[in-house]
């Protein structure tokens, strides 16, 4: 260990540590590449459909808002309006005329 600099893992003389040599080499082999790769191309994926789900997201919630919402006020205001009738009918003494679907 006090033989050892603390660039590249080599000694005074220049040769390189066992634990340096494991390491390159460990590294450098294909399957530590390959695995590399795949991890790259799956964060890069995974960032586009991240990316795509977000417009959808979008454009579904404002599209919801553009025409659901409206719709939904509209019946409940016709709703509200079917009860004002019915209440105001009870109390003139008509009798009770059957809610419009």
């Amino acid at each position: 260990m006090a033989s050892q600099s603390r660039k590249g893992g080599k000694n005074r003389s220049g040769q390189e540590g066992v634990l340096a040599r494991v390491t390159n080499t460990i590294s450098q082999s294909s399957i530590v590449q390959q695995g590399k790769l795949v991890a790259s191309d799956a964060a890069f994926v995974t960032k586009k459909l991240l990316k795509s789900t977000g417009k959808a997201a979008w454009i579904a919630g404002t599209t919801f808002l553009i025409l659901v919402v409206p719709l939904i006020i509209e019946m409940d205001r016709e709703q509200q309006m079917n009860e004002l009738e019915m209440q105001q009918a009870s109390l003139l003494g008509t009798p009770p005329v059957a809610p419009q679907k």
